[in-house]
């Protein structure tokens, strides 16, 4: 009866490792998708401020004085 004992205590742990498992996966997979989300979003940030700075570069002759 000892190794019967033992063997549904080992099962017992098992399965609540495979939830644990299956539940550190699902949010892994989450923490991926919104990762790859921010990625999109900060290309998008990059590409729009060289198109703005491309617009309004400021030429020698408007930049403020030295003392300023």
């Amino acid at each position: 009866m000892e190794i019967e004992g033992r063997v549904v205590e080992l099962e017992t742990r098992l399965a609540f490792q495979d939830d644990t498992i299956q539940s550190l996966n699902d949010v892994l997979v989450e923490q991926q998708k919104r990762i790859e989300y921010l990625q999109l979003q900060v290309e998008a940030l990059a590409k729009r401020q060289q198109e703005l700075t491309g617009q309004f570069e400021i030429s020698q002759d408007d930049e403020p004085p030295p003392h300023y």
